[in-house]
């Protein structure tokens, strides 16, 4: 079997289902693990890279390619027909993460090619872990996919076991700074497993954009930044600028310092194995009372800013 991965988390996957060797293409985002970034690249950014962008040129750019719905990202369909691949991992939730799978069956047409194309779309974390099944049964390997989302689940039992115990702090989990996103899908529920409120997103929603007066009023004890995109030093550095919005400042967590910078990529963004990981450092972000500290790489406190 030849498998094309057009998602970075689906990418993990196969890699966790020990199919690897049967990666035959991925998108230029696939890092993980580090051999994947061997493989040939069947998908790039259609976004300009001749320069770092900030948050907001990022925003900008987005923005003005889905208003004028153009695709944002590009398909490398000479090098797809040579591939011939017989299974192609996409999705159609989020036109920013990757090609929808609606143009990868154009593009196949155009092609001739007969791969079987299936669309990973979950918004909630037991959907997330339907999905490894899903493939698992596209691609062979059901009682391994089967083993890993047995492990996964225990895990998340674990988090949310502890949690009844805990009271429920005020969490803000913000995907985006300028301008400012609160996280969608996934991450409300997360932070409910971890005896979280989640404040202004519900789960299963998709990510929005908020205002800062949202977010003072909604009044966290605790930011999560999760940038989607973003690496943990790069978060940081963003992470810091929190401090310095006016509205902020009347915050709980503005007062405690209670602001984490996470990898947001590799944790919380993509729908992989490894969301459970950051499920894991959220619960400790909560409640670090009760959590053990995740590893390094995964999350760090950013203090404020000392005065004077």
């Amino acid at each position: 079997m030849k498998i094309v991965s057009l998602l970075p988390s689906a990418t993990e996957l196969v890699y966790a289902l020990g199919l690897g060797d049967a990666l035959s293409g991925v998108t230029f985002e696939c890092d993980h693990p580090a051999e994947a970034r061997t493989k040939p690249v069947v998908s790039d950014t259609a976004l300009p890279t001749d320069r770092p962008h900030s948050p907001r040129e990022i925003d900008r750019l987005v923005t003005e390619r889905m208003e004028a719905r153009e695709p944002l990202y590009v398909l490398d369909k000479e090098l797809i027909a040579t591939i011939q691949p017989d299974l192609i991992l996409t999705q159609d939730l989020c036109r920013v993460c990757a090609v929808p799978s609606g143009q990868v069956e154009t593009a196949l047409e155009e092609l001739g090619c007969r791969a079987e194309v299936v669309s990973m779309d979950p918004t909630g974390l037991e959907e997330v872990l339907e999905s490894f099944l899903e493939v698992g049964r596209a691609t062979g390997t059901e009682a391994r996919s089967e083993e890993l989302v047995a492990s996964l689940r225990e895990r998340v039992e674990a988090v949310r076991a502890r949690a009844t115990r805990l009271p429920e702090i005020r969490t803000f989990a913000m995907e985006w700074l300028d301008p400012p996103f609160v996280g969608g899908h996934w991450i409300p529920e997360m932070i409910r497993l971890a005896a979280g409120v989640s404040l202004l997103s519900e789960p299963k929603q998709r990510s929005r954009r908020v205002s800062w007066r949202q977010i003072a009023d909604a009044s966290p004890e605790v930011v999560v930044f999760m940038p989607c995109g973003y690496y943990l030093p790069d978060a940081e550095e963003e992470a810091a600028r929190i401090y310095g919005f006016p509205e902020f400042r009347e915050t709980t967590a503005n007062a405690g310092g209670t602001v984490f910078a996470t990898d947001a990529s590799s944790y919380f963004s993509r729908p992989g194995p490894r969301l459970v990981d950051g499920l894991e450092a959220m619960a400790w972000a909560i409640h670090p009372e009760a959590y053990p500290e995740p590893p390094p790489g995964v999350i760090s406190r950013v203090p404020a800013p000392a005065i004077g």
